[in-house]
């Protein structure tokens, strides 16, 4: 069974593609698609959430071995599914730690090809609750025809309105962008 053609060719273009390709080829081979999911969703978090975590991964003056082990804690003490922390263990080995966000992204992606969904990443200016998520999803399924994976992220920035990309496409309905429209608009 194919990871899908053309995603995966594009995917594995790049370093971290390669990388997700095989994380994911191991994970359906394992039966734990899932599983390595929810332990990547994990590691974002904390990737986001923790200056200490982030610096780890993409410090050139962390030693291997120190990584290494590192990782190792870390994926006990999140309780990550093993392929998982295994994979942790290779990316410090191979000092490419650095590629761990692209890789979680990659992941996602062939995921959702695998699933037969979209991916999209959108961007609020406020937190969504579930109930917008939800009829959000609703919309971008009538507009793409097929089930949509959502990821969202907040940017005070965007002032208001939302940011949607799904693969190549973007809508940007976000008051930023609307006063810069505007303001481009007045200068003539």
């Amino acid at each position: 069974m194919e990871t899908g053609g053309g995603i995966s060719g594009g995917i594995q273009a790049s370093l971290s593609g390669r990388y997700a390709v095989a994380l994911f080829e191991l994970a359906r081979d394992g039966k734990s698609l899932d599983a390595v999911a929810e332990s990547l969703a994990a590691l974002k978090r904390a990737l986001a959430e923790s200056s200490d975590f982030k610096a780890l991964i993409v410090s050139p003056i962390v030693g291997r071995d120190v990584a290494t082990k590192t990782v190792a804690a870390v994926a006990q003490s999140m309780q990550l599914d093993p392929l998982t922390s295994n994979f942790l263990g290779v990316l410090a080995q191979n000092r490419r730690l650095a590629q761990l966000p692209a890789v979680i992204r990659a992941y996602e992606t062939l995921l959702s090809n695998h699933r037969g969904e979209a991916r999209a990443e959108v961007v609020s200016a406020h937190p969504l609750n579930a109930d917008q998520v939800s009829a959000l999803q609703k919309s971008l399924r009538a507009r793409v025809g097929r089930e949509v994976a959502v990821e969202t992220k907040v940017d005070p920035a965007i002032l208001g309105g939302l940011v949607v990309k799904i693969g190549s496409q973007m809508i940007d309905s976000s008051i930023r962008t609307r006063l810069n429209t505007l303001a481009h608009a007045m200068k003539g």
